[in-house]
């Protein structure tokens, strides 16, 4: 099997190409970061991809974009994510678009070098391989956005200014609207959001957890989310 290794660890790239060649596969290319990727997959035509997910020059997410456009130009071409960190927004984008066969491992979890070159040479083959705490992640910001998505737009732009520590009165002034559409609104929120009523009173804080993980900007220091 042919193979291009995309990871800027000098340790761990030539870690790969050792064992990967020890196990009788040709590293055709070892890539510090995705600058020439798409230029050396198309001289070296490789059956399978490894990429780390961020690369220099910024140490982001190059490499999981590079991943997608590699995806895009050369759809049957099998990708291997293996990274530190789940990238969620663009792990569902690689998820979600065209292409053969895909892989994502988190480096941490491989504890077992016979069983990663078998992951290799089955997402080569055609099969789709991620470890478990990927998927977990990703399931947790699905189960999210459809929460979210449950909000109308007056709803979610409420649930906005209570992330930002806004009081009733400073939402019904931010939005030209009454305290009691602003509480009618709240109470909808809570509903959407499947936040129960408690003794503690602390709906307030986890609506806006709940908006802070979507994405949404931070509350500020002196905010009062009481």
């Amino acid at each position: 099997m042919r193979i291009l290794i995309c990871e800027d660890s000098v340790l761990l790239r030539e870690g790969l190409v050792r064992l990967l060649e020890d196990q009788g596969h040709e590293v055709v290319a070892a890539l510090p970061d995705a600058t020439e990727l798409g230029e050396s997959v198309g001289t070296t035509a490789p059956d399978l991809c490894i990429l780390d997910v961020r690369l220099p020059p910024s140490y982001t997410d190059e490499g999981i974009r590079a991943a997608l456009a590699l995806r895009t130009a050369n759809p049957a071409l099998p990708v291997l994510v293996l990274s530190q960190y789940v990238e969620e927004r663009y792990a569902s984008d690689l998820i979600a678009g065209r292409g053969g066969a895909l892989g994502y491992l988190l480096k941490d979890r491989v504890a077992d070098v016979a069983e990663f070159v078998e992951t290799v040479e089955q997402i080569a083959a055609g099969g789709t391989v991620f470890d478990p705490e990927v998927v977990a992640q990703l399931l947790g910001r699905r189960a999210r956005d459809e929460r979210m998505q449950r909000l109308t737009a007056r709803e979610a732009s409420v649930l906005a200014l209570i992330a930002e520590g806004k009081s009733n009165q400073a939402i019904a002034k931010a939005l030209y609207i009454s305290e009691g559409s602003v509480e009618k609104h709240i109470t909808s929120v809570f509903q959407k959001l499947d936040l129960e009523p408690d003794e503690s009173g602390n709906r307030r804080v986890l609506a806006a957890l709940v908006h802070l993980s979507h994405g949404g900007p931070a509350a500020p220091q002196s905010g009062d989310l009481s």
